[in-house]
């Protein structure tokens, strides 16, 4: 299954694949200190899927040839948006959530990664469906201004989509969102840390060309990235504008629905009320 990318739970003793300088940073819970915080089970829950199937994987390789190149709406959110995402976290179950943060993340733990996001600094993108319903978000971690700038940085990508929303491509083309955004930012190297078990967020890197490297129940994945040019900077600003012009329509359909049902309500109860006052 496809939340997930790696294993945030650097606690004492603890031992991360390679370390490219931003590490265990922001994508996961490691700057949660507090005690209270970081007393989560150590073991995989029982639920948890090893193996995802091509069926809930949400790869390209699981997306029908149809759908693959298709665009897709991606939203960049801000702080605005920390409601939706937290709603969107707490609504993955247990399994997931050990895919996504490396351990079963409680409410509690989870509340405090959404609160530590910074928006200045990093981006996080989402993928509504027509309910308005954020059921694919990614976050990319940007690295610190005075870190990694000699090999023009390394960021950190991160990804979880809902159950119902697999199989259809979202977790590749959030992939892509993330590159092209990272690459106009002067970042060269994209990484991925996930549990090696996490068998469709690696199958994403490693189509997208990644190099992987897997030390026992973690990997990393790294993709080195081309420098930006005119082109992939008109490519970031006429897909963010698209995406939010499809936003708007969604939103204005979604306000017209429940215009044309509160319509409907009141012709229904003249209705009922002339039929009444016939009697």
């Amino acid at each position: 299954m496809l939340p997930g990318n790696r294993r945030p739970g650097d606690g004492p003793g603890a031992t991360r694949v390679g370390q490219t300088g931003i590490g265990s940073r922001r994508l996961g819970l490691t700057l949660i200190q507090e005690v209270d915080l970081m007393t989560f089970p150590q073991d995989r829950p029982a639920n948890a899927e090893p193996t995802p199937g091509p069926q809930d994987s949400g790869t390209p390789n699981a997306a029908p040839s149809s759908t693959r190149w298709a665009w897709v709406p991606t939203r960049s959110l801000g702080a605005r948006h920390r409601d939706r995402i937290m709603a969107h976290l707490v609504g993955l179950d247990e399994a997931d959530r050990y895919l996504r943060f490396g351990y079963p993340a409680t409410d509690a733990q989870i509340a405090k990664y959404v609160d530590m996001l910074d928006f200045d600094r990093d981006e996080v993108f989402g993928i509504f469906n027509r309910r308005l319903e954020l059921i694919a978000l990614a976050h990319l971690a940007m690295p610190d201004s005075a870190s990694n700038r000699a090999d023009g940085g390394v960021a950190e990508f991160g990804v979880s989509v809902v159950r119902k929303a697999r199989g259809r491509g979202f977790g590749a083309r959030l992939f892509e969102h993330a590159m092209l955004h990272a690459r106009n930012r002067g970042v060269q190297t994209l990484t991925i840390h996930a549990l090696s078990e996490n068998a469709a967020m690696l199958r994403i890197a490693r189509n997208a060309g990644a190099t992987i490297e897997r030390a026992g129940p973690e990997s990393e994945a790294w993709v080195r990235l081309p420098p930006d040019t005119l082109a992939s900077h008109v490519e970031q600003i006429m897909g963010d504008q698209a995406a939010e012009v499809d936003y708007h329509l969604k939103l204005h359909a979604s306000h017209m629905g429940r215009l044309l049902d509160i319509i409907s309500e009141v012709k229904a109860n003249i209705s009922k009320s002339a039929h009444i006052a016939g009697e």
